[in-house]
């Protein structure tokens, strides 16, 4: 008696069209219905599963809308690549029916799989970018800082090439490359590519540097070489810096290892040093008790530090000026506050030099004498 797999030969079954047998279109339709329909259900069901698991809605939001569709897609592939390759090792006796020719053979499981495999990698693709909720969902203050930030940019350059090389492998066997032909390949090839491949390594290695060194964070404003202005991206082959001009340099890491690095982000204060240029024919007392005042200026500010380390004094008696040295330190966060603070500083000078009747030497009124 003839079953589902083993029909009649004088069955409608047995009967063939286009070199298949009615049987072979049956379930070839029938494993393009499964797949459609387990990619229908993954879609509607997924994102009931995942809301239950997860609680974060920016998560929930590029875990389910962004990604099911992948999602869906590599599910039904699977299954159907799975159905498939069972009916394929079936032994030969019990399958006269299920027949297909050597071409469909190899060629529908090895599309079934890339299907699979390159969904598999979009859907993976687009989950990376849930580090940057997962890292926002465990920060205490509700605002990333520069750390947070670098760690964020490194872990998704890290899981982007992680998914791109393991991915390259599954779809390569999909298409039927020779996997164990291709390592040994690059086994004989090994040192031809380590030398072609080098600068990626540097790449590399100068991304890890950075990453446990730390020399700077995302949101630093650093010098490196020639090249001035604030981090952008740490990835693992280049670091990104957004100059003052407004353009972008890219750095790449393998840079960084052996250049100097000047990060002003890493500053406790900011030194200010400058000189004041009085006319020759300033009163002494006045003098003095304008430097009097101007340390007064800097002791009673709220952004200043370092009082002790910081001077006004007469140090140049020169043929033109009078010449008083200026040291302080501030304690601000960027540049604008700094700039306001000098502002405010200067014109407080200003006002001090004012009151004591004191001029600053013009270099103008001695090319018109």
């Amino acid at each position: 008696m003839s079953n589902l797999l083993s029909p009649a030969d004088d069955s409608f079954w047995s009967e063939q069209i286009l070199g298949l047998t009615h049987l072979t279109l049956a379930v070839l339709v029938g494993l393009l219905f499964v797949a459609v329909a387990t990619r229908f259900f993954t879609m509607r069901l997924s994102p009931r599963i995942l809301k239950k698991i997860i609680r974060s809605d920016s998560i929930q939001s590029k875990t389910v809308k962004e990604s099911d569709k992948a999602l869906g897609t590599a599910a039904g592939a699977g299954i159907s690549f799975y159905i498939l390759s069972a009916l394929l090792d079936l032994p030969a006796n019990e399958t006269t029916g299920f027949v297909l020719p050597g071409m469909l053979e190899d060629f529908i499981p090895n599309i079934l799989q890339f299907v699979f495999a390159v969904s598999l990698v979009v859907w993976a693709f687009r989950l990376v970018s849930i580090v940057k909720d997962v890292v926002e969902l465990f920060d205490k203050d509700g605002e990333l800082d520069g750390s947070e930030k670098t760690l964020i940019s490194a872990v998704e350059s890290l899981l982007r090439f992680l998914i791109i090389a393991i991915g390259a492998v599954f779809i390569a066997d999909a298409l039927g490359f020779n996997l164990t032909s291709l390592v040994a390949g690059l086994g004989i090839s090994g040192l031809a590519l380590a030398l072609a491949a080098k600068d990626t390594i540097s790449n590399l290695f100068g991304a890890t540097t950075v990453l446990l060194d730390r020399p700077f964070k995302v949101g630093d404003w650093v010098i490196i070489d020639s090249v001035e202005g604030e981090v952008m991206e740490i990835s693992l082959r280049t670091t990104l810096i957004r100059t003052a001009a407004d353009t972008v340099v890219t750095v790449p890491n393998a840079n960084l290892v052996n250049t100097p690095i000047e990060n002003f982000g890493k500053r406790r204060w900011r030194r200010w040093q400058s000189l004041l240029h009085l006319d020759l024919n300033s009163d002494p007392d006045d003098v003095a008790s304008f430097c009097d005042g101007v340390m007064e200026l800097i002791t009673a500010s709220e952004v200043t530090v370092k009082h002790e380390n910081s001077w006004c004094q007469v140090t140049t008696l020169s043929a033109q000026s009078l010449d008083l040295s200026l040291n302080l330190y501030w304690d601000v966060a960027g540049g604008a506050p700094e700039r306001e603070a000098k502002e405010k500083f200067l014109l407080g000078i200003m006002q001090l030099a004012k009151e004591k009747n004191l001029k600053f030497f013009d270099a103008r009124m001695m090319l018109n004498s």
